[in-house]
């Protein structure tokens, strides 16, 4: 026996050196290295990008990677060339693992700018280990600047690699509390493109001269999108979290008090997801009508798992919208609750459904009939989707607010969610020791990928709350659920801090707001009150949402951030502005096309992959986003372009406290004239018109006149419905006409 065991040993480690020879000679590396790579290969499932790692067509190059933990520096020197010098930290350079490497290897210390600059002046490449935080530090930027530096002054180029998994090793750089342990974690290997710091075209950010730090920043995020698996379908992007985090326990909760693991969610998604293929067809689009519960959550992985389309349904936009949206999307059936519809008060949707023929499936009645073998199959088989799909497939259809005329279909593709979700954890840091605090709707794109996909794919607890306009309930609930991170908009996170107590979102670390502009006031409010800081970003249903963002660490007010990493811009000249363009995007989060209502069910894709936005905006030197507003909203007086946003901006900085809408109407000497809707009471022309001078203003920019309302209007999303305040306004036009002509 003793023989036998001697003589299998034997055979594995022949074997192993026999494919360590061939490795070494495909890739024309050391035995060592190759030795390395097949070990790598074999216990951790390393996959490599498709081209060579390191490769580059001539001169220098500088291997930029975030240190997660000892792996990463084993996995590079197996793979890149024999000749490059690897800078260790510190704490690599006392590791046993790594002990080889240190033999066979050019290592040198970290900070050793001498042995750097001796390896690029002699071509040679070199690998430098960064920070990985997402959102870098002061000193780790200023670590880039110098880095870059180094390579311009050697004609080097650049490129960034990240290493997917390593972090959870036992080996991890990471606290247990950021990163669970795993004894053999998955590895992936990823890599950016090649950056040359003498090239300085304009890069895909906007940016026209970027900063050296920011392209490193840039490009070390690019590598780490690259690093994740876009090419899978949600339901397994799901269950690999599931993998990777399944064992922090609970990871989903809901105001109801239900609690769901990772599993427990995948198993019910396998169960409905059977009873949601045996009534439709493959890819075909079903309804979904339901809160931020956890059966929201649920239902919606399921259809993932059936092969089918989650169309989610904006129940607050009223019966006629309802029915609208599923005449453009062809729905022939509403997965609902009876609890949501009787609470919510939403009989009249519930009818009109209906009477447009529409199937309704009750969820409660569906679970009351779910036999054991039912739950048997799906206990056991819960790791697989019941339907393969393809990342290119679509996966969700959400509505557009339409709050400038008829809503439309918006298609995303399973990798368009799945790459929204990747190119926002690129740049912001988060971990499994966050707890998100979602109150925006699902059926908004905002609340759906930002508020529930992205946490739970990258491990980040979830508490959903069904309204965000329980403005008296939400801050207590946020007291008791003590989250980290939270998601809103400028109305209702105003409407929030007007009735909260000072202790209420002390737990609060950050605060991501986006779909109107955030206004000072709110800003002070939750730096002064509640020590949170609130970061601004900018997207559309369009781009799954999020298309620009700022951070911790790249932030300037007045602005919605950077573009997204693998994202790229253009700007289209307006005519009557001169210092902002119209905004088209392309990236691997926008959309695969619309749906219409003229032309229903039928997918409109994009002709050539880019979006024209109707935003108006302008980008500074360092790719910085600033909206001027929606090209919809500029107002012609006179022959000059106003744009209605700023007039907003204006108005708020003079009444702070109050909310405000800017409109056109038309004017027959003018063109049009502009309407301002607001809650000040009272809102004094002549006390604008002086503002507006210190603010430098034009005087077309003061508003002919002024409607005050209770409250300016609100689509569920928390924008502010334009439609609406546009017949405030021209109502209130035709009636003060109607007096005028009497009078």
């Amino acid at each position: 026996m003793a023989g036998f065991a001697v003589t299998l040993v034997i055979i594995v480690l022949g074997a192993g050196l026999l494919a360590a020879l061939k490795v070494a000679r495909q890739r024309h590396s050391g035995l060592a290295q190759a030795i390395a790579l097949v070990k790598l290969r074999t216990l951790f499932r390393l996959r490599l990008p498709d081209r060579q790692p390191g490769s580059a067509p001539h001169g220098p190059i500088v291997h930029v990677y975030p240190r997660q933990s000892g792996l990463d520096a084993a996995v590079l020197w197996s793979v890149l060339d024999r000749n490059c010098l690897h800078v260790l930290h510190p704490d690599d350079q006392r590791s046993l693992i790594l002990f080889g490497m240190r033999l066979f290897a050019r290592t040198a210390h970290e900070g050793d700018t001498a042995a750097i600059e001796a390896a690029l002046a002699d071509g040679q490449p070199v690998c430098v280990p960064c920070p990985a935080d997402a959102e870098p530090a002061p000193e780790t930027l200023a670590a880039y600047r110098a880095l870059a530096a180094l390579a311009r002054k050697h004609g080097a180029v650049m490129r960034a690699m990240h290493v997917r998994g390593s972090r959870f090793s036992i080996w991890s750089a990471y606290p247990r509390s950021e990163a669970p342990r795993h004894l053999l974690p998955q590895l992936k290997l990823a890599q950016s493109d090649l950056l040359d710091f003498n090239d300085v075209s304009p890069a895909s950010n906007g940016a026209t001269a970027p900063r050296d730090e920011d392209r490193v920043h840039d490009l070390l995020a690019e590598a780490r999108l690259a690093s994740n698996d876009l090419d899978r379908g949600l339901f397994l992007a799901f269950r690999d979290a599931a993998d990777r985090y399944g064992k922090a326990g609970a990871v989903l909760e809901d105001a109801l008090g239900g609690k769901l693991t990772y599993k427990q969610m995948l198993i019910g998604a396998r169960v409905l997801g059977a009873r949601f293929a045996a009534i439709s067809q493959p890819g075909e689009a079903l309804g979904v009508m339901l809160p931020n519960a956890n059966a929201a959550i649920v239902t919606f992985l399921a259809l993932q798992s059936a092969g089918r389309v989650a169309a989610m349904l904006n129940y607050t936009a009223g019966p006629a919208a309802l029915v609208s949206a599923l005449s453009t999307a062809k729905i022939r059936t509403v997965l609902a609750s009876h609890a949501f519809v009787e609470k919510a008060g939403l009989e009249a949707q519930v009818s009109a459904i209906e009477k447009a023929g529409v199937t309704i499936i009750w969820l409660e009645e569906l679970r009351e009939s779910v036999s054991r073998m039912e739950k048997a199959t799906a206990f056991l088989s819960w790791r697989r989707p019941l339907r393969a799909v393809k990342a290119n497939d679509p996966a969700v259809i959400l509505f557009t607010s339409g709050s400038e005329g008829t809503p439309k279909g918006v298609v995303l593709s399973h990798r368009n969610i799945h790459a929204n979700a990747a190119q926002a954890e690129a740049r912001i840091d988060i971990s499994v020791r966050d707890k998100l605090f979602n109150v925006l709707p699902v059926f908004h794109c905002f609340g759906l990928t930002g508020g529930a996909i992205l946490p739970l794919l990258y491990g980040v607890r979830l508490f959903l709350y069904p309204s965000p306009l329980h403005y008296r309930i939400i801050p207590a609930v946020a007291r008791e659920v003590k989250p980290s991170i939270m998601f809103g908009t400028d109305t209702f996170l105003a409407g929030y801090a007007r009735t909260a107590k000072d202790t209420d979102f002390s737990s609060l670390r950050l605060i991501v707001a986006g779909a109107e502009a955030v206004r000072a006031e709110t800003r002070r409010i939750y730096r002064e009150r509640f020590d949170a800081t609130i970061i601004e970003g900018f997207g559309m249903t369009e781009t799954a949402p999020v298309a620009a963002v700022n951070s911790g660490s790249h932030n300037k007010d007045g602005t919605v951030g950077r573009l997204l990493p693998a994202m790229a811009l253009r700007l289209e000249p307006v005519e009557g502005i001169n210092d902002a363009g119209r905004l088209f995007v392309s990236g691997p989060n926008v959309m695969l096309g619309y749906m219409l209502a003229s032309n229903p069910g039928v997918l409109q894709p994009l002709a050539d992959g880019w979006h024209d936005s109707g935003d108006i905006v302008a980008v500074d030197e360092d790719g910085y986003i600033a909206i001027r507003g929606r090209a919809k909203r500029f107002a012609k007086i006179a022959g000059e372009m106003i744009s209605l946003g700023a007039i907003e901006l204006m108005v708020q900085q003079l009444w702070p406290e109050d909310f405000h809408a800017a409109v056109a109407v038309a004017d027959s000497r003018k063109g049009e004239r502009i309407v301002l809707v607001t809650t000040r009471m009272p809102a004094l022309r002549d006390e604008l018109r002086e503002y507006s001078r210190r603010f430098g203003a034009t005087d077309l920019m003061v508003p002919a006149a002024i409607v005050n309302v209770p409250e300016i209007p609100l689509l569920g999303s928390g924008k502010t419905d334009y439609v609406t305040a546009q017949k405030i306004a021209d109502e209130w036009i035709k009636s003060h006409r109607t007096d005028s002509a009497a009078s």
